[in-house]
């Protein structure tokens, strides 16, 4: 039988007060707070501090909205919130002083060299702040896929990190836009529906407030694409990210160049493309994600003739109303603490899953073998809550039991086997257990891990050339 590979031994190497892990992130919420220091106090001089509080209260509104739209699409395989909370403040704080000061400089410069003041600001609109504000957010994007290759793994990865930094981003440049429409008010004695503070925010956060994070989601999407390609193909994931980063800019010359396009150029622009891309779009990310609930009802069951997960357990965590229901009876009867296992469960599960398909294509890292194991051995940890939830849940969601079909008198019975487990018919016990011994026999109960079966773990591709023909760990036998 194969086993499992040992844990590598840990070697102490020097490392430079640079290379610690303190000082990496004390040196980035270091940047982020001074950035956001400075972006505070410039759009407090524009606006005003009256303007600046007004363009606040009224700009995070949509905040909450879009990062939970977000999150739902990333519940399959949830990423760390500190990876959200850092796109966040890096489109808010980051990338948005970087575009203001950018964009205002390349303005003035074209005012100046071509003594134009209102083409200058055409071209800034259209052509300097999609360039700019779309390669500072992409900054954060690229940042999670070097620095986070872990939790970056696919489009929706993607989507969801690009989609968070561009909310940020919007977060920051509303209150610039909302704080100036009120100080303009102000002025003029404007107010209520008739009012530019109104119309600024019908525009920017009730017609439009997916508009950023739909440009920046090309970007992501790119990355995300590179990210499920494999190692060889290394032209394929430079271009790919680039190629999504320029569409990103194209639709944002587009969506700022649609006033040029005369009195109802923005709402044929809004008709003609942006919704129909945020279909699309929303389309896609819906369509990957079902994928990856496919996936790990293909890559489970492997795990099942191990010993790992029961034989429920593929079914239930491939469904995303089962992983639900899951959650609700463990709350029921463990309280949040055991719906927090639960979840937990699922999500080392899920990530199981994808980690195994990697392996199986050949994308697999060095480390492969050891956060097989890690993640095995956080399911075993957490089965005496998660087992009887998701067992639970895959009987509730199952599909219904087809009808018996009606036995003619003349039959003897051939073919009409007994109704098996969830529904499906059998002429077999539903259930048969793998290995020497059942999970209930006695001499498998003094076992740290189920029994293993006697025939090898399936094996899938190494994940490099330099490494033994690898085979998935098992569990261990007593």
């Amino acid at each position: 039988m194969a086993t499992c590979p040992p844990y590598p031994t840990h070697v102490h190497r020097h490392t430079h007060w640079w290379q610690r892990t303190w000082v990496r992130y004390g040196a980035l919420i270091t940047l982020l707070a001074l950035s956001g220091l400075v972006i505070l106090a410039l759009v407090r001089e524009q606006t005003g501090t009256q303007g600046f509080l007004v363009g606040l209260g009224l700009a995070v509104l949509p905040v909450p909205l879009l990062v939970a739209a977000f999150r739902w699409l990333d519940r399959v395989d949830p990423g760390p919130w500190r990876n959200l909370l850092f796109c966040f403040a890096w489109g808010a704080c980051a990338a948005a002083l970087i575009a203001i000061v950018a964009n205002s400089f390349a303005t003035r410069w074209i005012a100046t060299a071509t003594a134009d003041p209102a083409g200058a600001d055409t071209w800034g609109a259209t052509v300097i702040a999609p360039v700019v504000e779309e390669s500072a957010k992409a900054a954060a994007v690229l940042l999670v896929f070097l620095f986070r290759r872990r939790d970056f793994t696919g489009i929706v990865d993607g989507v969801v990190v690009a989609g968070v930094t561009a909310t940020g981003f919007a977060f920051t440049e509303n209150i610039l836009y909302l704080g100036t429409a009120f100080g303009t008010d102000q002025l003029t004695g404007d107010s209520g529906i008739a009012s530019v503070t109104a119309a600024t925010f019908f525009v920017r956060v009730v017609m439009s407030p997916f508009a950023h994070p739909l440009f920046t989601v090309l970007t992501g999407i790119g990355f995300g694409i590179a990210a499920l390609s494999a190692g060889r193909h290394r032209l394929r994931r430079a271009l790919l990210p680039l190629a999504g980063l320029l569409l990103a800019m194209g639709m944002h010359a587009l969506w700022n160049g649609s006033a040029a396009f005369g009195e109802y150029g923005f709402f044929g622009v809004y008709a003609a493309f942006m919704v129909p891309s945020f279909g699309l779009l929303t389309w896609l990310v819906i369509w990957t994600r079902q994928r990856e609930l496919g996936t790990v009802r293909a890559e489970l069951p492997a795990y099942v003739a191990a010993g790992w997960l029961t034989p429920a357990e593929p079914y239930a965590l491939g469904s995303m109303r089962a992983r639900r229901v899951a959650r609700q009876y463990a709350r029921k009867h463990a309280g949040k603490e055991g719906a927090r296992a639960v979840a937990r469960y699922e999500a080392c599960a899920t990530s199981v899953a994808f980690l195994r398909q990697r392996g199986r294509r050949g994308r697999a890292g060095a480390d492969f073998t050891v956060r097989e194991r890690q993640l095995l051995d956080a399911l075993w940890s957490l089965r005496g809550v998660a087992r009887p939830a998701l067992d639970h849940a895959a009987r509730a969601t199952a599909p219904p039991a087809p009808a018996p079909r009606p036995v003619p008198p003349w039959a003897y019975g051939y073919g009409y086997g007994a109704q098996g487990a969830y529904g499906y018919a059998t002429a077999h016990p539903p259930y048969r257990p793998y290995g020497p011994h059942p999970p209930h026999h006695p001499q498998a109960s003094h076992a740290p891990y189920p029994q293993a079966p006697h025939a090898p773990y399936p094996q899938y591709a190494p994940p490099s050339p330099q490494h033994a023909p690898y085979t998935p760990p098992g569990p261990h036998r007593p």
